[in-house]
């Protein structure tokens, strides 16, 4: 039996300690903050309840497994899942606006071709399959098993398959979102639809590779789905495994650093001088803080790695409570696209100087009684991604872009204005645990600009998990990354840099 100690209680590192402990090791985790669930809080105020990180799960399955894999109750045993249909409602520039049905081709093809003409459907459901080919190529190397194997291939190959150009008689192969919407797409709207998947994690589509096509492919294939209550009550789920599997919890305990010893991670120190001794450290925090944790590299020259000292994207989120119910027909997420492509990608990349442009914005209306006082209010989410340098510590900054998302959010609910009792602002740094950063989902391709580090590290007995590592990236992944580093430790890694 193994002492681990776990750095951070974000939704990683809870599934991998929880199925440390099946394995019958002693696992304690060390959080900063005073609670544990890493970006998935809640905020209330007047009996309305809102979820002030990821507001939907794209894949289930993923922690469906962990709770199979650590005790006896199944997943729905202990939150309510519920499919979100339609899945989104999409307002685009034009005033054009489509409700796409979850999961489910025929109707989507349908759906589009009803609201944007005849053929939009058809290019679309075409993209389906030729992103389902990259999802087949990628899902095996990119979240079952480790980077170090595959990642030359990932990082110089792009899964996406050519397309036959019929004028030309000859193939073209896609090297970036962007060009698959101007190729294959051929419609303004159908390729917001598909770069509205990368905005959401801050993902330039002019620069994001073609294999980022797996992400709308991902929603297509594995529906969008809600936890009843909100998403917390899926991190107090898989905390309360945790408890359950004797996972020791440890709250206000900032780990400052990892601590070695012949050549290997010997544990951690906290920032109150406290000393603990482990055999193996799993962390779960963003490369630039692990980094600062250790006196090391932790990576080789020439790996392919995200660079930890790049701008990151960030979230900034409104918080609504409305006066009445929700009206007929309401949708449980709407997407408002932006007005202006171009200005919007350009301010995405390069915020300096410009004058600032409205994003595209996500608004969340669960019909959810947990999340409101009565049935004559509700409780909305509006939130946009954006760069991480467009000035957040100035206030006008965060007014002008408040301001934005309004208005956006006024297009997805009738009289916004008129109902709007008070809204709380969640701009970024606002945040106790950083979590207004948005980690980017771990692609192919790109030269290796979106793969991100490997689990294992340069120290021996050093792990990394969660959102920020191998494999995946943010919500939809921490469970699987917590089931491969479990697996790196329990099995006995045979892989660089943990011997």
């Amino acid at each position: 039996m193994a002492r681990i100690a776990v750095i951070g209680a974000g939704m990683g590192a809870m599934a991998a300690a929880a199925r440390l402990a099946v394995a019958g090791h002693r696992v304690a985790v060390y959080e900063r903050t005073e609670t544990y669930g890493g970006a998935v809080r809640r905020f209330e105020r007047d009996g309305f309840v809102f979820d002030t990180g990821p507001g939907l799960l794209p894949v289930p399955a993923v922690y469906r497994d962990l709770f199979v894999k650590t005790g006896k109750e199944p997943l729905e045993d202990l939150v309510e899942l519920v499919q979100v249909d339609p899945s989104a409602r999409h307002v685009f520039a034009d005033g054009t606006a489509v409700s796409l049905p979850n999961a489910s081709r025929a109707g989507v093809v349908t759906a589009l071709d009803e609201a944007l003409g005849g053929g939009a459907g058809q290019r679309w459901g075409d993209f389906l399959i030729r992103a389902r080919e990259a999802w087949d190529r990628t899902r095996r190397p990119l979240l079952e098993e480790p980077l170090w194997t595959d990642w030359p291939v990932l990082a110089g190959q792009e899964p996406y398959p050519a397309v036959p150009h019929k004028k030309l008689l000859r193939t073209r192969r896609a090297s970036t979102l962007a060009e698959i919407g101007t190729w294959e797409l051929r419609d303004e709207r159908l390729t917001a639809l598909l770069e509205s998947h990368a905005l959401a994690y801050g993902l330039e589509p002019r620069t994001a590779p073609a294999s980022a096509a797996v992400l709308p492919y991902m929603e297509h294939a594995f529906g969008t789905w809600y936890v009843r209550g909100g998403m917390r009550e899926l991190a107090r789920a898989v905390y309360e495994r945790c408890l359950a599997r004797r996972v020791e919890f440890v709250f206000g305990a900032e780990v400052t650093r990892v601590l070695e010893k012949d050549g290997r991670a010997a544990g951690v120190e906290l920032s109150d001088g406290t000393v603990v001794d482990a055999d193996q450290v799993v962390a779960d925090v963003d490369p630039g803080r692990l980094r600062a944790l250790t006196d090391r590299p932790l990576d080789e020259d020439g790996d392919v790695r995200t660079d930890p000292d790049a701008p990151r994207p960030v979230r900034l989120t409104l918080l609504l409570a409305l006066r009445g119910p929700r009206e007929a027909g309401a949708v449980h997420r709407t997407v408002v696209h932006a007005p202006d492509r171009e200005a919007e990608l350009d301010f995405l990349v390069s915020p300096g100087g410009d004058e600032p442009r409205c994003p595209t914005v996500t608004v969340l209306r669960p019909d959810d009684p947990a999340l409101r006082p009565d049935g004559e209010h509700e409780s909305a989410v509006v939130s946009a991604v954006l760069s991480g340098e467009a000035g957040w510590e100035d206030e006008s900054t965060v007014r002008r872009y408040t301001d934005f998302l309004l208005e956006a959010a006024g297009r997805a609910v009738p009289a916004l204005r008129e109902r709007l009792l008070w809204h709380e602002v969640r701009a970024p740094g606002d945040t106790e645990t950083g979590a207004d950063s948005v980690p980017a989902p771990s692609l192919a391709a790109g030269r290796g600009r979106f793969l991100h580090p490997a689990n294992t590290t340069r120290l021996p007995g050093l792990y990394r998990v969660g959102g920020w590592s191998h494999p995946g990236g943010g919500l939809p992944h921490a469970g699987m990354s917590g089931a491969l580093v479990a697996g790196l430790i329990v099995e006995g890694p045979q892989f660089r840099g943990s011997q």
